[in-house]
């Protein structure tokens, strides 16, 4: 191969590299050490292409009063992505809606519902919804999961 045909051809390599590398999505997850869920969730993310940095915390309840995030609205973790909350277990497909959401504060799945990201051990699933929190403190439900469709790894 030509010395300039093998420079482009690197060239081309490590720049298709940096932008896929620059399209993976950073978030910040927050949790308990002792959370098993957690953790599940995470590595949901993670095989969803999320870049996670991962934080253990002593005062979930600080964090979460910190980000906005409304006592009816909890869940065990809560995710921090451009600067807004995805707390509990939410699914991908509304983490990336939400980044074309600037009218929200965040998202939640509230509780611990079955079968949702994280939640998945082969009980029957529970249907649940995906609430957007609006800037103006109003509840706005951007998804409904019925039991038969939460999705699944």
């Amino acid at each position: 191969m030509h010395p300039t045909l093998r420079i482009a051809t690197l060239a081309t390599l490590l720049l298709g590299g940096a932008a896929q590398a620059a399209e993976t999505l950073a978030i910040d997850v927050h949790r308990d050490a002792n959370c098993g869920c957690c953790k599940d969730w995470i590595a949901y993310l993670k095989d969803n292409g999320f870049a996670v940095r991962d934080h253990v915390e002593r005062d979930m309840g600080a964090v979460k009063q910190a980000l906005g995030v409304q006592p009816r609205l909890g869940s065990c973790h809560t995710g921090v992505i451009d600067g807004q909350f995805v707390e509990g277990h939410v699914p991908v497909a509304q983490i990336l809606e939400l980044r074309k959401r600037p009218d929200l504060l965040g998202i939640a799945v509230p509780g611990m519902p079955a079968g949702s990201p994280g939640m998945d051990y082969g009980q029957a699933r529970q249907a649940y919804q995906v609430i957007g929190l609006t800037r103006s403190g109003q509840d706005e439900v951007l998804a409904n999961y019925p039991a038969d469709k939460a999705p699944r790894r």
